[in-house]
């Protein structure tokens, strides 16, 4: 791997011109046209996403899920629905359902200064318009989006509230606009299944075997005493996601690397159970054990 390479980053698949087309289908069409067209666009995947085919054989393997080229192409299949839903929520936000067990949990937690962790599994990129927050939004990513899919993403007009922290721009930018949104009682929203470095990961079992996960969040919840929620948003129909969640709270009466450990397994133990439901809405399409 070359040393440029960060943690967790995977070929691209897509461009700009492919996210367009799917874009000008469903205006022409519509959203069912959209949503069969990827079909064959899941079977051009199949074809030629060879490091994509290894990497899902090895995640199935280790859930102990039986792999084949039916659940290979099933599952290129979902995430293709996941991707192009990126984008069409945002067009159209009132053409989606998101179905929650409790919203009150959630809003209220979120009502303040709190820590949102997503995970890249379902439909957690179309979360902005099914996570009902009133208050500003800090998605804490790494842009490594295509130019061409950049470009369009920024001219659909998203939601004012969302903002985008860069980790490209360095630790210290990152640990400043982090501070600053939580003192202003915004959201800050960090993926918690893929760290951006090695000084971010914590190692721990999952599904039987040591894997890492990104201790950051819960390092920032535990110093700042911010309250914590983990949040599953699954593709359960045409334009319809379910919405899962867990609220962590950090014991802060242990010392902090044995209350982030807790956590850290707190939120790992929902994601494996998840991960069980609907095993093919699992997104980080690279060997997930190994270190990078």
């Amino acid at each position: 791997m070359s040393q440029k390479q960060k943690i967790g980053e995977t070929k691209q698949r897509g461009s700009g011109w492919s996210i367009g087309f799917a874009i000008w289908l469903y205006r022409a069409l519509g959203y069912k046209t959209l949503y069969y067209f990827m079909y064959p666009t899941a079977f051009f995947y199949f074809v030629v996403a060879g490091n994509v085919k290894e990497a899902l054989r090895d995640y199935y393997e280790q859930i102990d899920v039986e792999f084949n080229n039916r659940v290979y192409y099933e599952h290129l299949r979902v995430f293709a629905i996941c991707l192009v839903d990126r984008f069409i929520s945002k067009i159209d936000p009132q053409d989606y359902s998101f179905t929650y067990e409790n919203m009150d949990l959630p809003k209220k937690i979120l009502s303040s200064g709190s820590l949102m962790l997503h995970s890249h599994f379902g439909g957690w990129a179309s979360s902005s318009s099914g996570v009902h927050v009133e208050n500003k939004i800090n998605i804490v990513m790494q842009e490594t989006m295509l130019d061409g899919i950049k470009k369009i993403e920024n001219s659909m007009g998203q939601e004012s509230q969302l903002q985008v922290i860069d980790v490209n721009k360095g630790a210290i930018h990152v640990s400043v606009a982090i501070a600053n949104a939580l003192m202003n009682d915004e959201v800050v929203a960090i993926m918690a299944d893929r760290a951006s470095s090695t000084n971010a990961e914590l190692e721990v079992p999952f599904f039987n075997k040591m894997a890492y996960f990104n201790k950051n969040p819960f390092q920032v919840a535990y110093k700042i005493d911010k309250p914590i929620i983990a949040y599953f948003i699954l593709l359960v129909g045409m334009q319809h996601y379910k919405v899962e969640y867990v609220h962590i709270e950090m014991d802060r009466t242990k010392k902090e690397s044995e209350a982030v450990e807790e956590a850290v397994m707190t939120y790992v133990k929902k994601y494996e159970e998840l991960i069980k439901q609907y095993p093919n809405q699992w997104f980080n399409l690279y060997k997930f054990w190994e270190r990078r």
